[in-house]
């Protein structure tokens, strides 16, 4: 058979700040707007891992490819594209993520660029690789990373930031490579929604309001629903549908049929809407894992499911995988992969 476009997955890796925040932690924080048990049942969060003070987002990409590869046995002089997935609040504003990464890592021979989509930059840039891979020769190895710790944003007093309380911080990286027998990365599916492009937002530090003496000790925590009642009418109409779309189209561009699905990669959300995601694509429990001690670590998710579910061997040879993603923006994107050796 040949494989010489075949796009394969080589390995994942993982970074975790030693800091944890507890669901208590979460209540105390809201100042008694939500209890602990309601953190836990409601928004599924039983802890969450929160920054160091090394843990930038930058170096946490750096760490999660080290990860990766120590896993893969990659070679840094044989990469040939590296695509951070980082989040763009990070060390040193306007500095290059993927570059600064392919410095410490030594892919001298690599070239190197950041890719942006919110919580949908894994998937999406995992889609960019593969068509980039095979529109161009000379590309064989991509290196996909980057960390996030969005986290530092959240004000817990503000009762229309709920969904955002599970944010928290890590890296994660992914290697694809081209010409595989294994592990094989087919079609996704994206659709973004330009009507939610300003209902979300961090409101202080750009140019519209930058960060002044009088909003310091506000700015940094000022990510915000900026239009709370669009943003939940909107969701509302669109959201679930968009998903199931994007699945049902990277299905049938993959020329899978959906109900070989075994293992869904999905992000972390309250649980009733995890819950009901599974029903609806006729998936258990067992063919997914909640991040409920992990929180939402934004585009790292996916890669972090993939990780968790192949050291618990829920993920394993015949495998079907769909990583799903959404993102403020707002975005939804859909992947299939096929796991073990193709026949």
């Amino acid at each position: 058979m040949n494989t010489t476009n075949n796009i394969g997955i080589l390995g994942t890796g993982i970074y975790l700040p030693e800091n944890k925040m507890t669901a208590k932690e979460i209540a105390d924080a809201t100042q008694g707007t939500w209890t602990e048990e309601a953190i836990i049942e409601k928004l599924g969060i039983i802890e969450k891992p929160i920054p160091g003070e090394n843990d930038g987002t930058q170096e946490m990409g750096v760490w999660a490819t080290f990860d990766a590869l120590k896993n893969t046995g990659v070679d840094p002089l044989d990469i040939d594209l590296i695509i951070s997935i980082g989040e763009e609040w990070k060390e040193y504003p306007l500095t290059t993520t993927a570059i600064y990464i392919q410095e410490k890592i030594g892919a001298e021979k690599a070239w190197a660029f950041d890719l942006q989509q919110r919580c949908c930059s894994t998937v999406s840039a995992m889609k960019v690789a593969k068509d980039m891979m095979n529109s161009d020769p000379d590309i064989n190895t991509v290196l996909i990373a980057g960390g996030y710790r969005n986290g530092d944003f959240v004000d817990y007093t503000d009762t229309s930031l709920s969904m955002m309380f599970n944010l928290g911080a890590g890296g994660g990286a992914i290697i694809l490579h081209k010409g595989m027998n294994k592990n094989l990365l087919h079609s996704s599916h994206i659709i973004t929604d330009g009507s939610l492009a300003r209902d979300v937002g961090v409101l202080y530090g750009g140019t519209c309001h930058p960060i002044t003496k009088e909003n310091v000790d506000k700015a940094y925590q000022s990510l915000q629903v900026f239009d709370v009642e669009h943003m939940k009418t909107r969701l509302n109409e669109v959201s679930m549908k968009n998903w199931l779309e994007c699945i049902e189209k990277a299905f049938m561009k993959s020329g899978i049929e959906q109900n070989q699905l075994d293992y869904l990669a999905v992000l972390h959300f309250k649980r009733s809407m995890h819950s009901y995601i599974l029903d609806e694509l006729g998936l258990k429990e067992k063919d997914s894992i909640y991040l409920e001690n992990y929180g939402h670590l934004g585009q790292i998710d996916q890669i972090l499911s993939l990780h968790l579910a192949l050291q618990s061997g829920q993920v394993k040879e015949g495998s079907i995988i769909s990583m799903i993603s959404a993102g403020i923006g707002y975005a939804w994107a859909a992947n299939v992969i096929s796991w073990g050796k193709i026949t």
